[in-house]
């Protein structure tokens, strides 16, 4: 068994990154529900590491000494007839790694693969917004339909493929009016969207002009992705999974 102290840091998440928690169903006092059909398996992969970020930056009034190591993640889903999900797709573009200094870097796709996953068998990618963190790697995978809110395509990128206003990098601007032209971008329409089975997109925290979250169905629940629609906490602990066990990010090297 994992030592304890382990596992604890690999059960915190840090809401810079990600949050996630499972919505249980009726109370305790409450038979047990058959689960509604479909349900699907969830999977959290780390692919770099941020260290020392200042929590100032990420809560307010935090004490300036703080720092932490962001684990730069992203999340796959499987579920029914072979559909693999992604929400969120990470960077890889080199101005954004001299920026920002990562350590134990993998490509968000490579990160996949070392999961046992081929990054052309993704069906779905999940943007949540804009940010160069969240979109940059959508790219990655070449078979991938691309979800993202009408609103926040229309928003921030313009007709010409360059950014319409700021929030949205030059190049992924310009690679997401590809991926559109190429017919892949689906755009969500509003909030409270069933975009799949047993997938459905919200709208509401506005972390940029039309950012949105996701509710997966799982066995025992639902799993609410919020990325960083919530900024109330400075991490989250995600407890139980489908089959009772934790959900634990995955370093890409298998860790």
């Amino acid at each position: 068994m994992a030592d304890p102290a382990v596992r604890r840091r690999w059960l915190t998440l840090p809401i810079a990154m990600t949050c996630a928690w499972l919505v249980a169903g009726a109370g305790s006092s409450a038979a047990p529900r058959a689960p509604r059909e479909p349900v699907w398996r969830i999977h959290a992969i780390r692919y770099a590491t941020i260290p020392a970020f200042p929590v100032r930056a990420l809560v307010v009034g935090a004490d300036s000494t703080r720092t932490l190591d962001i684990a730069m993640m992203f999340w796959l889903l499987q579920g029914p007839a072979g559909r693999r999900v992604l929400v969120d797709a990470g960077f890889y573009r080199q101005k954004f790694l001299d920026s920002w200094k990562t350590a134990g870097f993998v490509r968000p796709s490579e990160a996949l693969r070392r999961l046992g996953v081929a990054p052309d068998s993704v069906t779905d990618v999940i943007l949540s917004h804009v940010h160069w963190d969240h979109l940059d790697g959508a790219d990655l995978f070449p078979n991938a339909r691309i979800w993202i809110q009408r609103d926040e395509y229309e928003y921030y990128v313009g007709a010409d493929g360059g950014p319409a206003h700021a929030a949205i990098d030059s190049l992924d601007a310009a690679m997401l009016a590809g991926l559109m032209k190429a017919g892949r971008v689906k755009l969500v329409e509003g909030d409270g969207k069933e975009i799949l089975p047993g997938i459905t997109v919200y709208t509401g925290g506005r972390h940029t002009f039309a950012s949105q979250y996701a509710g997966v169905r799982m066995a025992r629940g639902t799993a609410v992705f919020t990325r960083q629609c919530l900024a109330a906490a400075a991490s989250i602990c995600v407890r139980s999974s489908a089959n009772g066990s934790s959900l634990q990010p995955r370093r890409a090297g298998g860790a």
